[in-house]
């Protein structure tokens, strides 16, 4: 008889209920109860009230600001850890910290590698991920990483919108490999924004590689966070002739004032995932859901299936 893997279960971080509820559900499994108790100086302790003994346990956490969420989930995973879970994966939509992901000058940490040692000091045997700032990322780990790309939900997107003259920009030269992936499925052309910062958040000077006349823009990109490059991008492409100019950005940072400018922005709409919960409504915003590809691909590495088939780009 093949041999049957112990049942999964799911937990989530108390910032990550909403998505973790949702990937629960297209999984097929109630979500898990788990309580944090809190002490008067704000220190807390999470609690599993139920036994997870033996079984794969996957933690659902966005590691957003503030670092709290962090913290809750290397808790999580050694709790889980300290309760004999046979497998415990850390399911990250948003890998907080990526940024940090080089010295870009001296004397300043490698906090994404940190932030890698740390799940796995914890005891974390996996992570699972979307959409990382900088791909190589996942080589700070000695654990398997499972790198989603957000993609498989976008271009099915981008598609039904049935844009004439699609084009795909990326809003910096980093992005250009993510935007090329893009036009790969989608059969468009690329245009490049090249931007100058004095500091960061902080727009110096920025420029087009391409011609967008005549064109319906779509900008990739893997975070929006005070929305200053998006909303410039757009400004100048239309400046330039492009016919609409929309956005689609995986995770919706969006601080500081980042909802007056996209609402301000000639952007026709910006479109995200749920991976970080948003602060606010905005007519210029929709929110697609990555819970189903997260729940697919649970399953697939509970059953240990290949995932290779969800990977877009």
């Amino acid at each position: 008889m093949p041999h049957a893997e112990p049942e999964a279960k799911i937990f989530a971080c108390s910032q990550s209920v909403y998505l973790a509820e949702k990937i629960a559900e297209s999984y097929g499994v109630p979500l898990g109860k788990i309580t944090f108790s809190k002490y008067s100086d704000g220190e807390f302790q999470p609690s599993f009230e139920e036994s997870i003994r033996g079984l794969r346990v996957f933690l659902v956490c966005s590691t957003f600001p503030s670092s709290d969420n962090l913290m809750e989930l290397l808790l999580m995973i050694d709790a889980a850890k300290r309760a004999s879970a046979r497998h415990i994966t850390a399911v990250i939509p948003y890998f907080g910290w990526a940024r940090q992901d080089r010295k870009d000058k001296p004397r300043v940490p490698i906090g994404a590698k940190l932030v890698a040692k740390l799940l796995e000091a914890a005891g974390a045997t996996r992570i699972m991920t979307m959409d990382l700032h900088a791909d190589q990322i996942q080589g700070f780990f000695e654990k398997p990483v499972d790198h989603l790309f957000a993609s498989t939900i976008f271009v099915p997107y981008i598609k039904s919108l049935n844009l004439e003259s699609l084009t795909i920009a990326s809003p910096d030269m980093g992005g250009s490999k993510r935007a090329y992936a893009y036009s790969k499925f989608l059969g468009s052309d690329v245009v490049i924004c090249y931007k100058q910062r004095k500091e960061a958040n902080k727009i110096e000077t920025m420029e087009l590689i391409g011609d967008v006349t005549g064109k319906n823009i779509v900008l990739v990109d893997d975070m929006i966070d005070t929305g200053g490059t998006l909303a410039k991008a757009a400004d100048l492409m239309i400046e330039k002739g492009a016919l609409s100019v929309r956005a689609i950005c995986t995770h919706a940072i969006l601080s500081g004032d980042a909802y007056d400018k996209i609402e301000k922005s000639k952007l026709s709409e910006l479109i995200v995932t749920d991976s970080i919960p948003l602060k606010k409504e905005a007519s210029k915003i929709k929110v697609v859901s990555c819970a189903g590809l997260f729940a697919e691909v649970m399953h697939m590495v509970q059953n240990n299936n290949s995932i290779s088939g969800k990977f877009l780009q």
